[in-house]
């Protein structure tokens, strides 16, 4: 078995209009969404083999900050594909996690991470800043993972933490 939690970067900080989109920073209200999000996934006990995140600032930063809370010491592994709105190039980067890897987090952006959600599990929510979607697969193997063994768990919003 297989488990993915998918997660939209949390809320950015937009007050530097001369920012570029890839280098701007998280706000506070998102600093402190993470340590939430890192909470609630800490309390399901779940053991984090593995973090994918886009290489924006705002999604490496969530990234960096889940991992704390959870003391996940391991190097987060940065991919442009996650940045970009490309689903498939999503879905290929999660069928090349090692196998060792059972659990998956991956951090990104919309609309990227909500397709992907619906793709592998028809969750029809537009992720907010800061939600999880949580997906098991009934597969061994990430190379197996597709929708037809792929199970809903849950979609958790901040404000329902």
């Amino acid at each position: 078995m297989k488990k993915l939690f998918i997660i939209r970067h949390a809320k950015s900080d937009w007050g530097d209009e001369h920012l570029d989109d890839f280098d701007r920073p998280l706000n506070e209200k998102g600093i402190k969404d993470c340590a939430l999000v890192g909470k609630y996934l800490k309390e399901k006990k779940e053991k984090i083999d593995i973090i994918l995140s886009s290489p924006a600032l705002r999604a490496h930063t969530t990234a960096k900050l889940l991992a704390k809370e959870l003391g996940f010491n391991k190097n987060i592994t940065q991919n442009q594909y996650i940045y970009e709105p490309f689903v498939a190039a999503i879905q290929e980067l999660i069928s090349y996690i090692h196998d060792d890897n059972d659990t998956a987090i991956l951090v990104g952006h919309n609309p990227g991470v909500s397709t992907l959600a619906y793709m592998l599990c028809d969750s029809r929510e537009e992720l907010k800043t800061a939600s999880i979607v949580e997906i098991s697969f009934s597969c061994d193997s990430w190379m197996d993972v597709n929708k037809n063994n792929a199970t809903f768990i849950s979609y958790t919003k901040t404000k329902d933490l």
